[in-house]
Formats: structure tokens, sequence, C-alpha cells
């Protein structure tokens, strides 16, 4: 059996090590695929859980030299009575596969599980005390912005290191330059310049010395492995010349170089708490409290005390709690964080809200039905947070590279070392180079480049109510060179009007809309439901036939009042013999006009025609008019007959029509695009289309609100406006545009920048100012994704 799960790794500082990281797990027997994403700390794998554990996993990720940090879970429990209860639950809960010490407490009724971070999910805790005999559930934490809280607190550490380290180092740069003058003073004293060079080496620079010897004893080597090298390089032997008298220090070199990578690093970690703001943006429009009437009396309690039925009061202005349906009153509710659209949408008894959007004007009552993590918030949150969490295959060369990275500039700087000392007789040269090939190389940018603008790209899409599942789907967007949209709710609104009625015998118009209202109130194609509305607008009662048989392809037959009705198409009618010639010249008129035609015979005869028409949207034609000017081929799939398909098709620009498709053949029409060597991108409503859009090379499900299928596509667009399509494939442009920028820069830096090290060109406090800002630079140029608009 499979399993997937996301484990927090601490300690990656590079590239290099989460591409460690992620061959040490791929290597072991069991697992199907793994994902290691240096940005966001986390590793994703699959795995047979009949070959591999999540102990395993977890003992190699630490076994590679990384740290699972361990996190406690709080459960409350119900049913426990005596000592033997809470015996029996701490018993389980220890037994449980990664559980490192569960304590469970009878006077508190609280179970307080302790294990590695991602390794065990809430529900597995909870079922396993149910299967004990007690009922439990997680204790919410009171802060629920816990990564925020790590984030800044890394920032404080930075910046409280940084500081130190530059006040001890400034002395040390200020020596430099009275050295080169000739001028000796307390600054060039080769002990007083060990005294502040050392709490910078050893104190400070701490984490560099910690993070090499983890990832060494993993067998790796990351950035970490480079700077503690080139920095004890130039100290040591300062430290050598002090001892036997030679006025030659770098004690300078070595504390600067881990002041300047500090100040990068707290840089880099201040603008990577910027990427994610989309999802705090999204966290922060839930409410902390919901007004919940229990007892009768009205009550405001924490939003996490909400269960599923309860009954919720919303005034004007508040955010509406929780997702449910409207049980009494009626208002407006401005439901753009969900869909976008900016103008408030009526709201009455029996319709369904959102949780986190706004009531405007009226005060209602509502049913919960929806709550926690199963609400269209929470859903959107999970799936940005693991799109942001994912990697796009252009990191795929990036990942490689900083493989083998490291080792590789460690052999450039010693070849480095060796070549001046051998060439030039200089020991000092050679050294002071080699310092600078290992310090200029930390690979960081490289695995910075991709996942941080992946991260905005994604985060700024949701803003847009473009939910993208992954950085995978965000690149194939970018390459799609073909789309192909459903008809019926897609291009039109899905909402089929009766637009022309005409009769053929002695029957008047309003006795013809009777009789088919009342027929096709049997009926659930959207089509018959047009006419049995109509018919309740204009003649309100309507019965039942006494007989009803719907014809698969054709229509229906059905009797009434003693009459044998048939409602359908051509088919339909040349199957039981209605002639209808004289009806020919008025039914291509409205096939050619966009509408389908329903004929209706009476008793075996031509009785009149009930044209119906879907609407297009506003927004079609003029997004479809810019996808054209894109470059990309435009499709039009539906089961509507051909001339009425290249009616609407024409409307809206498109000359590509694809028409009496049945859905069931909808994915076989994607192939056929797809085996003709284009990238192909699908358009539907999420639910009927599922086959087609799982089909194409993108899918795209469109629609609004609660009735989006997110599990049915690549790429949600929370409005049914078109024009999302559009914005969804230029943010794709514009965050591969990124990327690709990225990894030009980082690999030009490297590339440039090791050569320059390797001559002599390079001063080791320049390399390392230039390899601290060169992540900060990608990170810079990341964010200015968040301008797109």
């Amino acid at each position: 059996m499979n399993k997937k799960v996301t484990i927090d790794v601490l300690g990656m500082t590079c590239a290099a090590c989460s591409s460690r990281v992620e061959k040490a797990i791929g290597k072991q027997e069991g697992v199907i695929a793994s994902s290691v994403n240096l940005l966001s700390q986390k590793a994703t794998i699959e795995f047979d859980m009949d070959k591999i554990n999540v102990d395993q996993l977890i003992k190699t990720i630490e076994k590679t030299g990384y740290e699972v940090p361990l996190v406690k879970k709080t459960l409350l429990i119900e049913g426990m009575t005596c000592a033997a209860c809470s015996s029996r639950v701490e018993k389980v809960l220890n037994k449980l596969e990664g559980v490192v010490k569960a304590n469970v407490n009878l006077s508190t009724n609280k179970a307080i599980v302790e294990f590695p971070s991602g390794a065990i999910e809430d529900e597995i805790l909870i079922k396993t005390v149910e299967k004990a005999g007690y009922k439990a559930e997680i204790e919410k934490e009171v802060d629920r912005d816990r990564e925020k809280e790590l984030r800044e607190k890394e920032i404080k550490s930075l910046k409280t290191s940084f500081i130190l380290s530059a006040i001890l180092s400034l002395p040390l740069f200020s020596a430099m330059f009275f050295h080169m003058a000739g001028k000796e003073n307390i600054l060039t004293n080769g002990y007083f310049q060990l005294l502040l060079a050392t709490p910078v080496q050893f104190i400070i620079g701490y984490r560099f010395y910690k993070g090499a010897f983890n990832s060494l004893r993993g067998g790796g080597a990351n950035m970490d492995v480079l700077v503690s090298m080139g920095t004890s390089a130039a100290y040591f032997y300062s430290l050598y010349n002090v001892i036997t008298g030679v006025h030659e220090y770098y004690f300078e070199a070595s504390a600067v170089i881990i002041t300047l990578i500090l100040l990068g690093k707290t840089f880099e970690a201040v603008a990577k708490g910027k990427t994610s703001e989309a999802i705090k943006k999204l966290m922060g429009l839930q409410p902390k409290t919901a007004r919940v009437i229990r007892d009768g009396v009205e009550k405001d309690i924490p939003i996490e005390k909400v269960n599923i039925g309860d009954i919720i009061v919303v005034r004007p202005g508040e955010r509406i709690p929780v997702d449910g349906v409207i049980t009494e009153g009626h208002s407006s509710i401005d439901e753009s964080m969900i869909t976008g659209e900016s103008i408030p949408v009526d709201k009455t008894v029996g319709d369904e809200i959102i949780g986190a959007t706004i009531n405007k004007f009226g005060s209602f009552k509502f049913e919960a039905t929806k709550i926690g993590k199963d609400t269209v918030l929470s859903q959107i949150i999970k799936l940005v947070e693991d799109a942001q969490g994912s990697k796009a295959p252009v990191q795929r060369l990036a990942d490689k590279i900083s493989g083998i990275f490291v080792p590789v500039v460690v052999v450039i700087a010693a070849i480095t070392f060796i070549g001046f000392y051998l060439i030039q007789g200089s020991f000092n040269t050679g050294l002071i180079n080699a310092v600078a090939v290992l310090v200029i190389a930390c690979p960081c940018a490289l695995g910075l480049a991709t996942p941080t603008a992946i991260m905005v790209g994604t985060g700024k899409g949701a803003e847009n109510g473009i939910l993208i599942k992954s950085g995978e789907h965000l690149e194939r967007t970018h390459k799609m060179e073909t789309i192909v949209f459903d008809k019926t709710g897609t291009i039109t609104k899905g909402e089929p009007e009766v637009t022309d009625i005409l009769t053929y015998s002695s029957i008047d118009r309003d006795e013809l809309l009777r009789i088919a209202a009342t027929v096709e109130k049997s009926s659930e194609h959207p089509l018959g439901q047009a006419i049995v509305k109509k018919g309740e607008e204009e003649l309100l009662m309507l019965t039942e036939p006494e007989t009803f048989m719907a014809i698969p392809g054709k229509g229906l037959k059905a009797n009434l009042e003693g009459k044998v009705i048939y409602i359908g198409n051509r088919k339909l009618m040349l199957e039981f013999g209605i002639d209808i010639e004289q009806a020919e010249v008025e039914l291509t008129r409205l096939e050619q006009e966009g509408k389908t035609a329903m004929i209706i015979g009476i008793d075996g005869r031509l009785s009149g025609i009930i044209a119906v028409a879907d609407q297009v949207k506003e927004s079609s034609r003029k997004a479809i008019e810019e996808l054209k000017d894109m470059g990309l081929e435009v499709y039009m799939i539906t089961g509507d007959n051909e001339r009425t398909a290249k009616a609407i098709a024409k409307r809206v620009g498109i000359d590509n029509v694809l028409a009496e498709v049945l859905p069931e053949n909808k994915a076989e029409v994607v192939e056929d695009i797809k085996a003709k060597g284009k990238h192909v991108g699908m358009v539907g409503d999420g639910i009927n289309d599922a086959p087609a859009l799982a089909a194409a090379d993108v899918g795209f499900a469109i629609g609004t609100g609660t009735d989006v299928a997110m599990e049915a596509a690549d790429i949600t667009l929370m409005r049914g406006d078109l024009m999302g399509i559009v914005t969804t494939i230029r943010l794709s442009h514009r965050t591969m545009r990124t990327i690709k920028q990225n990894l030009f820069w980082a690999f030009f830096y490297n590339s440039i920048g090791i050569p320059f090290a390797a001559l002599g060109f390079l001063n080791p406090m320049i390399a390392g100012a230039a390899m601290a800002f060169s992540s900060v630079s990608v990170v810079t140029n990341s964010l200015r994704l968040r301008s797109f608009k």
C-alpha cells in the first residue's frame, strides 16, 4: 500500500543539501517518489508501506546529516474515567509508528504526543485513540502562525550575529589599510587581530561548522563546507604566522567573509518571508470567532469550536466564519476573495455561502455545512501550500549541478592553490586565491532560483482567483500551443433560455408551451429545464405527464391528457414518422443563429418548435481574441449539431469546431490533437469534462465558488470568466521568464566568478560579498512578480 508524507528537514543551506537529501531518500527500497524543497525545508515522499516505514525515512534524512525537528501535538480525550484508561491510551499512542513519546494526563484529559514533524497526520492520532475506545480531537494552537514566529526568530538571530560580527570585523578591516600604508599600530598587531577574529570564526561562525559537519557526516557537501574551509584556511594560516612571527595576516578576510555572508543571509531570510505573503493573506481572511445559537442563546465562540449543523448569526459588515446554507434572512455577499468579482452577490434562504466572504448589508442566519480543513478557504490554502512546496521540471538541471558542484569547487580550489604555489612559489597567493574560489562558488542562488519564483507566482495566482496545483503545471502552461474549450458553461453561461416558440397547427403558443413544459418536468436535460422554467414563469401551474420515456440522443416520448407527445430532434421525428418538411426553413434559420431547436409532435403531427439558446459569456470573445494574439490555436468542442456549434464559434471568433462529440469521446479528441505533437490545454467545468481535463497536458477547471472541482484539473479558475485563462498564461510566461533569469544569473555568476578567483583577480572579501548578495538578488528578482497585474 502506498502512502505520501511531508517531513520537515532542518539544516539545509543550499541546493547541494536538498539534492543530497533527495538522492539519499530516493535510493531507499520502497520509495516511489521524493521531492525536497530547499525554500520550505520540507521533503515530500511517496513510498510503499510494505517495504519501508516513516521511521526508516527519518533515519535516512538524519544519517544524511540533517535534522527532522520534533513537534508536540495535544489531544483532547473524552471517555477516560480511571488510571487504567489513561494507561491504555498512552500505550496505544506509544506503539504508533513514528511516535517518540506520548504522555496521557487523566486529570486534564489530555495526551501530549511527540513525533518528528510531518511524520504522523492528525487523523491517524485521532483514529488510534478511537480504536482504543475513546474520543479525541486535536487541541488547536493559540499561535496559528508558527511559521511566521520561526521566521522572525531566525531573522533576529541572523541580525544579532551580523551586528556582533560587524563590530569585531571593522577594526580588522581597518587594519588592512594601515598595513598597506606601512603604519603599524594596535590594530595591525597580530595578537590583537587574533583576539577579534577568534569569536567571529568559532562562536559567530559556529553555524557554518555545524552545518558542514552534519553535511559531511551524511556523505555530502554543501555551502557550509565551502565557507568553513575557506575561512578556516585564512584563519589558521594567519594564526601560524602570528606564532612564527611572520607579519602576514588574513584575519580580516575570514572575519569579513563571515560578516558579509551573515548580512546576505539576513536579507535573504527577510525576502524569503515575503515570498509566502499570499498564504498569510489567505489565512488572515478567516474570522477568529463565530456567533452561534446554542440552547436558544447567541454566543461568540472560537471558530475552532463550531460544529457542522450549528446555526450561526451574521451581521452586516462581518466576515462569514465557515461554509454553510442560509436558513433565515437575505443579504448581498462580497465574494471577491474567492471569485475576484467585486460586485456583491444576492443570497437568500437555501443559497450556499462561503466562509471568509463579507456580508455587505442584511443580517441572516445560516447552518454550518463545512468546517475546519473542509471549507473552501482551507482547501485553497492547502492547494497553494502544496503548489509552493512543489518543483518545476526546469529545476532539475539546477539540482543535478548543485549535487556535484561543491566537490568540483573544492578540486578547483586545490588546483588553484597548487598552481600558484608551484608556478609563482607563493604560498600566500595560492592560499588567498583558493579561499576566493571556495567562497565565490557557494551554490545558494541555484537552489533559490526556482522555488522563490514558484512561491510568488502561485501566490499571485491565488490572489487573482487562479489556483495552480504545482510548479510543473505552471511550466506546462508556459509551453502550451493549443487550447480546447468545452462550449456549455465555459464559452457560454451554461444557463439555456427559451428564445423562440413557433406553432404549426391549430394549437396556440401558450398551449404549446404548457404541453412542452409539463412533459419536460420529468426530464433532467438542461434544455428541457429551460422550457420548464419558461412555462412556470408564464403559466405558473404545471401538471405531470401520465407516462414519460427518454430516448437517448434523440429526445423524449410522453402521454399527457390522452395525447402522445414527442419532443426532440430530426432523428426522433423520423423514427416516429412525423413529417417536418414545412419546418425545415425555420429549423435551418434557428440553427444558424446558434439556437437548439426542439421539435414538438402531437399524435403523429408536427405541432411546433421551441428554440433554446445558451447565452455566450460577455468575456468569451475578448479572451479568445487575446489567446489567438498570443499565438495559441483555439478549438471548441461540443455535443451540439455542427450548424449550431459553428454559429456559436463564429460569434466568439473560433475557427476550429469539433461538433457532435459525446462527453465520453472528448478525451479521445484531446489525445488526437496531442498526437500531432502539440502541447494541449483543455478548459471545462471540471466535473463533466474530467477525462478530457486529465488527458490534456494542462487541465483548466472553470467555475465559481463551491462548485469548483479542484481535484479534476491542474489549474482551477475560481471565476467563470475566460479572461482568467489569459491571466494564467501571462502569469506562467512571467514566472518562467523570472526563473530563467534567476538561473541565468546564478550560472553566469558562478561561471564568471570561479575563473576570476582561480586566476587571482578576486579578493576573498569581494568574493564573499558577491556570494552573499547573489542569493539576495535572485530572491529580489522573484519578488518582482508581486507587481504582476
